[in-house]
């Protein structure tokens, strides 16, 4: 059978005129570090800002005076805006625009952290970093979901429901069984149940697929928080008691600084997600599956033509998108919480978020998802340390990030040409 490549992304038109894209993104840049490195600068005492490479104020650190920190580093963030604005190369977008966001980010930071109070001025990266990874893990497979049913032209609103769903049939069927990895396999064919009814309705029926995924969210959390109402709180013990995955240690690995205890000193789920973004990024690029799952998000007809079987490439990926999202509601579940109702609360919504910041890839989503978690934990931080930054200004920042994104101004964002859009095989 012939094969038809399909291109991830469309070309974007010549941009003419002084004011190209990056050179907007430069001035944007060049503001914010002049900003910082004036205002934070002034903010910030003259207090070292400790960065400990360990999980307290204890052991090795890195130093450096707050005012001079806050400066420097709003000073690189800068000049990293200028150089975009002086017009560089477009290969070199990447990396100033990293920079500068980096430049921004550390400045702040170098201001909080030296102004909080006396034997509080430090910032334990294991801590920011276990956290952070924490946080970003049910966003990760919540978004590697919504990769899979997207890139075959189903829109995937119901990723809240295949978490949620997830999560209570990996403690039910944990606790009845007393066995954790039967729940974890109940967890996934929940989440694959809710998925089951999105592809049944969305393709065979073609009920419009963002309505049908807000219904699928308010049934499972009705269906969830009757059983967890008839069953789990009569009964926590037989119900709502499920064992838990322990932490799994890699020799070596484990030891590396900072990193180290964060990421290999984890449980499976950790190793599971990082592992899934790694097999679906090559099967999606590499493979023959990937090719026809892309062309079937692109151009469904033209990909029939040449005899790929459409609907069912998008009945099969929705139905695994299902089983990724239920082993991510497990992670609640089977390793940290006991169920509760509605305990989701809205984490498949910013996993579509995290989706689109992240252009539909499985790379760009683990990043987004990283940077959605880092938020959160920021914001956990300054509070323990009493910042008066308020930290609901904190949440929405990776909110307003993925909107710039969508808006183009980091770079253009275009979702599959198919997706959401029913296939009528003629």
């Amino acid at each position: 059978m012939s094969t038809m490549a399909v291109p991830d992304i469309a070309v974007a038109p010549v941009e003419t005129g002084f004011w190209t894209r990056d050179r907007k993104v430069g001035a944007l840049l060049l503001a914010l570090g002049l900003l910082a490195a004036g205002l934070f600068g002034s903010l910030a005492t003259g207090e070292q800002a400790r960065f400990t490479l360990s999980e307290d104020a204890a052991g090795a650190a890195l130093e450096i005076n707050g005012t001079v920190g806050a400066i420097l580093f709003g000073i690189i963030g800068a000049a990293a805006g200028a150089a975009l604005l002086a017009g560089v190369p477009k290969r070199w977008f990447t990396l100033l625009l990293g920079v500068g966001i980096l430049g921004f980010v550390l400045s702040f930071l170098c201001w909080q952290v030296s102004a909080a109070p006396a034997g509080q001025n430090f910032m334990p990266l294991v801590n920011i970093v276990r956290g952070t990874f924490f946080l970003a893990l049910p966003l990760i497979f919540g978004a590697l979901a919504g990769v899979l049913c997207e890139r075959s032209g189903v829109v995937n609103v119901a990723i809240e429901g295949q978490l949620l769903m997830g999560a209570f049939s990996g403690a039910l069927f944990g606790s009845i069984t007393g066995n954790v990895w039967v729940g974890l396999v109940a967890a996934a064919i929940g989440g694959a149940f809710i998925s089951l009814l999105l592809a049944v309705f969305a393709i065979r029926y073609l009920v419009d697929q963002v309505v049908i995924g807000v219904v699928l969210n308010l049934l499972a959390v009705g269906v969830t928080g009757f059983l967890y109402e008839r069953l789990m709180q009569t009964d926590a013990q037989k119900y709502n008691s499920a064992p838990r995955f322990g932490s799994w240690d890699i020799p070596l690995l484990k030891d590396i600084p900072v990193l180290g205890p964060a990421l290999f000193r984890g449980n499976i789920f950790l190793y599971l997600g990082l592992l899934l973004v790694l097999v679906i990024h090559i099967a999606l690029f590499r493979t023959r599956w990937g090719l026809r799952t892309r062309s079937v998000g692109e151009h469904p007809t033209a990909a029939d033509t040449l005899g790929v079987r459409v609907l069912a490439v998008r009945y099969r990926n929705v139905l695994l998108a299902g089983v990724v999202a239920g082993i991510g509601g497990a992670s609640y579940t089977l390793a940290l919480y006991s169920f509760t109702k509605n305990m989701i609360g809205g984490k498949g919504f910013i996993a579509l978020a995290a989706l689109i910041f992240g252009r539909w890839s499985p790379t760009g989503a683990l990043l987004a998802a990283l940077f959605f978690g880092f938020a959160d934990q920021l914001a956990t931080y300054l509070g323990a340390i009493g910042s008066s930054i308020p930290s609901q200004f904190l949440a929405m920042l990776p909110y307003l990030a993925t909107i710039l994104a969508v808006a183009g101004l980091v770079g253009r964002v275009r979702a599959p040409a198919a997706d959401g859009k029913p296939y009528i095989k003629g």
